[in-house]
């Protein structure tokens, strides 16, 4: 390896397997002090344990390298910030946090139970924001007592909040509320010396092994396992590291040998009348622009 991280200290959260595991591991590999955080919760959210942090804690120090477990939730303002503290008191700063933490609850919208949606915005959405705002607030500090740091997030979609996807409803929403949350926190945090992008992976994860279970098993005696959740790591350091300096409110979809830049909303074909439309006239004009616009891809799972 390159040493590209060395000296710094990074947060990886739903690190205990899957993607954060990979990353976690993927750190500490070039160089990082890592903080693994991890609930120890099912495929659902349900139960705990600080059996799955600790062992990718152990991973990493029978390497040589080191590391620290935290076990608590980050979607609650005291988890959140004893996750920044732990850096801190550990090892004396914090330069990149990759918010990963996640689980699933999927159903189709006339199924999805009020618990359910509540449950799934809280991991996700809520997940990401409160370890972004100690860790930008930590940052903010140390602006202001005039030691700018060079700070990174990586923030976790995916193609579910950019297209959608079939009986991920609560998910879906979740993941673009993160994208959202991403462009908005890279405008406000670049005066700190924080750069925050987000990535929308794929992978075989718990996650996602039902879901794509034709198409993702891993194979037999081939060179390249293209599911492997080690393959989206190296984007996810070099984008934790120095070297991704002036990269900052992008998104990247990620899969196997695969990076893409994507663009996101932006405006297309447009008309403006220059005074009140009628119904029908709005309707007319809008069949217009729609014949000349690029059709939406369709959501995961539709026919």
């Amino acid at each position: 390896m390159t040493g590209l991280c060395s000296g710094r200290v990074v947060i990886v959260t739903g690190a205990g397997r899957g993607l954060g595991r990979a990353h976690a591991l993927a750190f500490a590999a070039e160089g990082a002090k890592v903080v693994v955080n991890d609930l120890g919760v099912g495929l659902d959210g349900t139960g705990s344990g600080t059996g799955p942090a600790q062992q990718v804690v152990d991973e990493i120090t029978a390497s040589g390298g080191e590391a620290v477990a935290h076990a608590a939730d980050i979607a609650t303002t005291d988890g959140a910030a004893s996750l920044i503290a732990t850096a801190l008191d550990t090892y004396g700063r914090l330069d990149t946090l990759v918010n990963n933490a996640g689980f699933l609850r999927d159903r189709m919208l006339v199924n999805l139970d009020e618990d359910d949606w509540d449950a799934v915005m809280r991991v996700h959405l809520k997940g990401h924001f409160l370890p972004l705002k100690h860790a930008t607030a930590h940052w903010r500090a140390e602006t202001k007592a005039g030691r700018t740091p060079e700070a990174r997030v990586i923030n976790t979609s995916s193609g579910a909040g950019l297209l959608g996807s079939v009986g991920q409803g609560n998910y879906s929403a979740a993941k673009a509320g993160i994208i959202g949350l991403t462009l908005v926190a890279a405008a406000e945090t670049a005066r700190y010396g924080v750069q925050i992008n987000a990535i929308a992976p794929a992978a075989r994860t718990r996650m996602t092994e039902h879901t794509f279970a034709d198409t993702m098993a891993a194979p037999t005696g081939a060179a390249f396992d293209a599911m492997a959740p080690e393959n989206v790591s190296p984007l996810v350091v070099w984008l934790g590291s120095t070297a991704s300096a002036g990269v900052t409110g992008r998104v990247f979809e990620t899969e196997a040998g695969r990076i893409t830049v994507m663009h996101g909303w932006r405006p297309g074909p447009t008309v403006d009348k220059g005074a009140r439309w009628t119904p029908t006239e709005a309707g007319a004009a809008t069949l217009t622009l729609l014949a000349t616009s690029e059709p939406p891809h369709p959501a995961y799972g539709a026919h």
